[in-house]
């Protein structure tokens, strides 16, 4: 019943009683609807006061009638606005949004997903028509790729003022300069920017038209024939459906290699490999539909009437319900149909054969389904200076308006005023998103060529500031921090133990034939139960460490679901029509294949040793001896292994004694009650058992995302609201406890306690979700990111991964077992998980506080000659003139000052080696110190004193022509902008003194062809030297003498670690 309770918001311990008893009476009876009609509160799970339900301190006030009936405070309070501005914001929002959503289902026209029927070799009897099989993960096409780059571009204020600024310039009352000054470096921004998307774009469509033209064997009344598919809708490994076993299988089942896989068993099962679809790599049988494997051959399922009736396409990848019904038998057979019967899209036949029938294509399948698509990211540090652009446009108009109303407001104003916004628009230089973009590119070309880290590519080369922003860090496990690889190391028999370097012992007891013991009443109390027939009271006699070594190896050898495969060239045109007898049977040419990896450790252990497993079916195995004795045991029943049980069991009959063993394994805490005591249960031990909860917490704690001796809160499973209240009431008591929860127990919580759940969750200093799905690993990278409005990475190697990779800020993709498709759709791709930390605290780090430098600079670059503008406009009654024209522009923000400027990518505060050693230099980014308002508030009166020193020390100092105060002032800001890059330095490159040297040696040469702006004769006095030289020196070296007094009184964390 507790499901059913409304939770209300409580203002008094009285009010709270009486609604928990309103509550009550009303939920007690079928008929307490009808008792309460005028009630607001209706009790349903989908209430609309939802958002209102607070989080109790006690499960008690569930069920009790109590008096404090507290609430705690929520993760988000909802502060709903009211009156005038709740119509006009809510209103104004609330039709936008409409009105998008109304235009996106007109042109995206979803339809209604519904379940289906399929027949049998009869497509024509299907009435509805499905979606194409074609993958298609690309952005835009080809009418929708300028207009789609563009409005990415223009979307920021930044690219889109200077495309206002570049087009005024087309009017000639507003023309201030040169067209190629505005429109030059607006062209190579869209031009870099449009190549790089067509490149991106291109490649998805190859990766996109390699896998929709994959060959496929499809079956028809008159042959198999092979042919290449406009999509892949009848590729057995690619779409979802039933399937029938037969001899016959898709081409290239196992991927790209011409052999075929084929179980030594009957045709009625198949392995299957789901690593792209849910991230596991063990294997997964399938079971066939068992009415159709009567039939003689594959033709005759032409022959019968049959369908398929399946549910409607659903994102649960782990759940299927549907039925198979036989229409021509007497009476019809109905079959239900479930997750065992289906190969889902991106899953490949990893042993067997099959025949399927498709149910789902296209955009229907599980795996479209959980896939998003990919967005557009933009780097935190590119809305922070979009934000910063967006204060210095204001400032911009402020001056403006200041200029005119200070003119007075004679004439034709709003063309001063327009002319004023152009002389100023270098506020914002529209050389800052170049310097950016080359900077990015840099950045990317030395992660990419670190040898530290080999085999790291860059894919998304326009946010690797992100890298060093990052708070969240979300990764997949198997394959991701675990190799999924299991090694046997050590057999413990009671007061035996053998080890790496004493298995030669076990090897010497198994060539020795273990004479057959008359009395079975001493048993192996460790792992097996003796025969019935031996059960006796003859006295129990100790067994010798040979018959305990014999019994030990063959209960691994046969308590498992392990299955040898040998490998077979398929026949021509791609059939597995093959004699068993053709087979190599040979030790070299057997893998096996099972379910989880750690059961392929233990029968490839025994193999070593000497016990092979040569062959099983589903019912017998075999067994053959370091003797090349073959033994045969029947399988009576088997107990596969669950959660709940922690153990798995297999009942066997000797084919040879008649004897009847019952083998069981599991858990040490399954088992640590029916096993003989031993000092190992005492001991901690982690082991992978296989289920996927307490794998988690094993993995969580041997890869030290969380401490051994830290607590550790499991979630239990949780159906509805009530469930997911009490226990969210029980966590919240925990403190500094990780966090273990299941898929389906977040699914509900996320239903009902989203933000809860969040602020619960960001407080745990670790968080293991097992058992999600892709799009749950999505959702959860889109909360961190909504709840905190922090920075997420995500970390995966498998398709499942794909997903949370796109939804996060920053994706990286390992390059594993599991394919490169997370690889490929990621942000950056490296080889080895280890390799992330230099990733994130070397160079993400380093690039995050050299854009900051890089941008800010760059915007006080502008703002420094803005000032002068601003000066020289008011000392000259506030003429809209240009101070500086043509070439002196166009040089000042390239060849004068870019290449110093843009050494500031080569800067960096501490060694990667000092970097690695310190994490704590890396959680300082997290706040943004490096790019803030207060740093932008410093360049801001930095420009402001350096201009006016400049313009006034110009005006003060120049004697009798105008074009000496030119000369003057334009030498010493470039020397002031040299010296600054040299200030802002921390580390010294050699390329950051040849840039500039380089620079200095380009204007110097370039004085003497400036006789436009310049007077050559004057330039070169002592003169102009002195004096450009002094304000030079007063504009810097105040600067000079507080940087040095800052370093000594509050030197930044850094250098303590480098003194």
């Amino acid at each position: 019943m507790a499901d059913q309770i409304p939770l209300y918001p409580v203002r008094s311990a009285a009010a709270a009683a009486h609604r928990k008893r309103a509550a009550y009476y009303s939920a007690a009876g079928p008929g307490s609807g009808a008792e309460w009609p005028s009630s607001r509160y209706q009790l349903e799970d989908e209430s609309a006061h939802l958002d209102e339900m607070p989080l109790m301190m006690s499960e008690e006030g569930f069920e009790n009638d109590e008096s404090d009936y507290h609430t705690l405070p929520r993760a988000r309070t909802a502060r709903r606005r009211r009156g005038l501005e709740r119509f006009v914001c809510g209103g104004w929002k609330l039709l936008c949004t409409s009105c998008c959503d109304w235009l996106v289902n007109i042109c995206q026209r979803k339809r209604e997903l519904k379940a289906r029927t399929v027949w049998l070799g009869c497509p024509e009897k299907c009435e509805e028509k499905h979606p194409r099989n074609s993958i298609k993960n690309q952005k835009y096409n080809i009418f929708t790729f300028i207009p789609g780059v563009l409005y990415e571009q223009f979307k920021f204020f930044l690219n889109l003022y200077f495309l206002v600024v570049s087009c005024s310039q087309f009017v000639p009352a507003l023309k201030i300069g040169y067209l190629y000054t505005y429109w030059a470096p607006l062209g190579f921004v869209l031009a870099v920017t449009i190549m790089r998307e067509a490149i991106d774009e291109f490649r998805r469509f190859q990766r996109d038209k390699e896998v929709n033209s994959q060959l496929y064997s499809k079956l028809t009344v008159r042959e198999s024939k092979n042919s290449i598919g406009h999509g892949i809708s009848e590729d057995v490994r690619k779409s979802s459906g039933l399937f029938y076993c037969g001899p016959l299988a898709p081409r290239g089942s196992g991927g790209s290699q011409s052999w075929q896989k084929r179980p030594l068993h009957s045709a009625s099962s198949c392995f299957i490999r789901t690593d792209q679809l849910d991230g596991e790599t063990d294997w997964k049988l399938k079971v066939a539909v068992s009415c159709t494997q009567r039939l003689p051959a594959l033709g005759d399922l032409f022959s019968i009437s049959a369908y398929v009736y399946a549910q409607k396409p659903q994102l649960d990848i782990h759940s299927f319900e549907g039925t198979f019904t036989r229409e021509d038998s007497d009476p019809p057979i109905h079959e239900s149909l479930s997750i065992e019967n289906t190969l889902w899209a991106n899953t490949i036949v990893a042993s067997g054969t099959v025949i399927g029938v498709v149910i789902y294509t296209g955009k229907e399948t599980r795996s479209v389904m959980n896939t998003s698509n990919p967005k557009n990211k933009v780097g935190l540090l590119d809305l922070e200076l979009n934000q910063l652009t967006k204060a210095l446009f204001v400032a911009l108009v402020a001056l403006s308006v200041v200029m005119v109303t200070l003119q007075g407001f004679v004439g034709p104003w709003y063309r001063s005023l327009f002319r004023f916004l152009l002389l100023f628009s270098y506020i914002i230089p529209i050389s800052l998103r170049v310097n950016l973009d080359m900077g990015k590119a840099a950045y990317g070309w030395m992660i990419m060529k670190d040898e530290s880290i080999p085999g790291t590519v860059v894919r998304t080369s326009t946010i690797p500031e992100e890298l060093g922003r990052l708070v969240y860090l979300l990764t997949d496990k198997t394959g991701t921090l675990t190799q999924n690889e299991m090694v046997f190391k050590r057999l413990h028999l009671g007061t035996v133990s053998y080890g790496a370097d004493t298995m030669d012992e076990i090897q010497g007891h198994l060539r020795n034939p273990c004479p057959q013991m008359q009395s079975q009443a001493g048993g192996n109390n460790a792992s097996s139960t003796p025969p019935r027939k031996a059960q006796s009271s003859a006295p129990k006699v100790r067994k010798s460490v040979s018959s305990r070594v014999h019994e030990a190896v063959k209960a691994i050898a046969l308590c498992h679901n392990v299955s040898p495969v040998y490998e077979s060239r398929a026949g021509v045109g791609g059939e597995a029509e093959y004699a068993e007898a053709d087979q190599d049977f040979s030790d070299g040419n057997r893998t096996y294949q099972a379910a989880s990896p750690d059961e392929v450790a233990l029968v490839q252990w025994t193999e070593s040793v000497g016990l092979t497993l040569v062959s099983r079916d589903l019912g017998s195995v075999q067994l053959r001896t370091p003797s090349g004795q073959i033994q045969t045991y029947c399988i009576l029943q088997m107990f596969p292994f669950t959660s709940e049980s922690k153990r798995m069991g297999v009942i066997v009959r000797d084919e040879s004694t008649a004897e009847i063993t019952f083998y069981m394994k599991g858990a040490d805490v399954a088992m640590s009650s029916i096993v003989q005591y031993n000092d190992w249960l005492e001991e901690e031990i982690w082991m992978l058992t296989g289920d996927k909860l307490e794998t988690a917490t094993c993995i969580a704690k041997s890869s030290h995302l969380v401490s051994r001796t830290q607590d550790i809160h499991i979630f239990r499973p949780v159906t509805n609201r009530g469930e997911a209240h009490l226990e969210l009431n029980a966590f919240r008591r925990k403190h500094d406890c990780a966090l273990v929860i299941s898929g389906d127990s977040l699914e509900v919580c996320l239903k009902y306690y989203e933000h809860e759940l969040a602020e619960l969750a960001c407080q745990c200093p670790a968080v293991v979700c097992c058992r999600c799905s892709p799009t749950q690993k999505a959702r959860i990278a889109k909360l961190l990111q909504h709840h905190t409005g922090k920075r997420t990475c995500a970390v995966g190697d498998g398709g499942n991964d794909v997903s949370m990779i796109q939804a996060a800020d920053c994706g990286i993709g390992i390059e594993g077992k599991e394919g490169r498709q997370a690889s490929l759709a990621a942000d950056f791709s490296v080889t080895q998980f280890r390799h992330i930390g230099r990733l994130l605290m070397v160079h993400g780090r380093s690039s995050y506080k050299r854009s900051a430098a890089l941008g800010q600079f760059v915007m006080h670059r502008g703002l420094i000659i803005s000032t002068m503008q601003a000066v020289f406009s008011s000392v000259f009654y506030f003429a809209s003139v240009p101070l500086y024209q043509g070439f002196l522009m166009v040089g000042y923000a390239t060849i004068y000052t870019m290449f110093p400027v843009f050494s500031l990518v080569l800067d960096q505060d501490v060694k990667p080696e000092t970097a690695m050693l310190y994490p704590e230099l890396y959680k300082d980014l997290t706040k943004g110190r490096s790019l803030s308002f207060k740093t932008f508030l410093v360049w801001v009166l930095i420009s402001i004193y350096q201009g006016g020193i400049l313009m006034y020390g110009a005006l003060l100092l120049f004697e009798s022509e105008f074009v000496h105060v030119l000369a003057i002032s334009f030498t010493a800001l470039i020397l002031t902008e040299l010296l600054m890059v040299a200030l802002t330095i921390r580390t010294w490159h050699w390329l950051m003194a040849v840039a500039e040297v380089l620079s200095l040696g380009c204007y110097v040469a370039s004085l003497a062809f400036l006789n436009e702006y310049f007077d050559v004769a004057f330039i070169t006095t002592v003169t102009f030297v002195w004096k450009v030289s002094a304000i030079t020196m007063v504009s810097c070296l105040p600067l000079y003498v507080l940087k040095y007094l800052k370093r000594k009184l509050s030197p930044p964390s850094y250098t303590k670690l480098t003194s």
